[in-house]
């Protein structure tokens, strides 16, 4: 979908947050996509996505974006809650060292969107390192005290591209 303010194209911005909230850290992407859609109001150009554990669903809104900020439990092998930010060409490899649990879905999607010539202008990824994928709800505590930093994350990452919430509160 594209926005039109005028004749001057909108960008097409989306914070895709990936993840098992059945699965402790798992969910952390999903956590603060949802944060980010509860306490805050974007122009019509972004578009917060619970990805949850989708995969190829996620091709046509992911087809041509300018912007796609994406946050997940990322295993790196460094100590749990670790942040970390990859972008562009650093994502898909990623995948291909097989760091997140999401991985098959994720790199299956942008592999596809790179193929048929719709891969976003630019990505971005922010990842945490999880210390449970264990069969649970709820964030450890070591992820859990990584949300507001992932927030903060996204919100920069808008911020850097010209888009500030319209206000604090949805």
């Amino acid at each position: 979908m594209c926005h039109f303010v005028g004749k001057k194209r909108l960008m097409r911005i989306m914070v895709l947050g990936i993840g098992n909230i059945l699965m402790t850290d798992e969910g952390i992407g999903v956590r603060v996509v949802q944060e980010l859609e509860s306490r805050f109001r974007f122009p019509d150009s972004v578009e917060m996505v619970d990805g949850g554990t989708s995969g190829m669903e996620l091709l046509e809104p992911m087809m041509d974006l300018d912007h796609l900020i994406v946050v997940d439990a990322v295993r790196s092998g460094d100590p749990a809650g670790t942040l970390i930010r990859l972008e562009d060409d650093e994502v898909p490899a990623l995948f291909q060292t097989r760091l997140s649990p999401h991985q098959l879905g994720l790199s299956d999607v942008l592999a596809t969107l790179k193929l048929a010539g719709g891969f976003p202008k630019h990505l971005v990824l922010l990842g945490c390192e999880p210390k449970s994928l264990e069969t649970h709800m709820g964030l450890s505590d070591a992820v859990e005290a990584q949300v507001e930093p992932l927030i903060d994350a996204a919100l920069k990452e808008l911020s850097a591209i010209g888009v500030t919430p319209l206000s604090g509160m949805a």
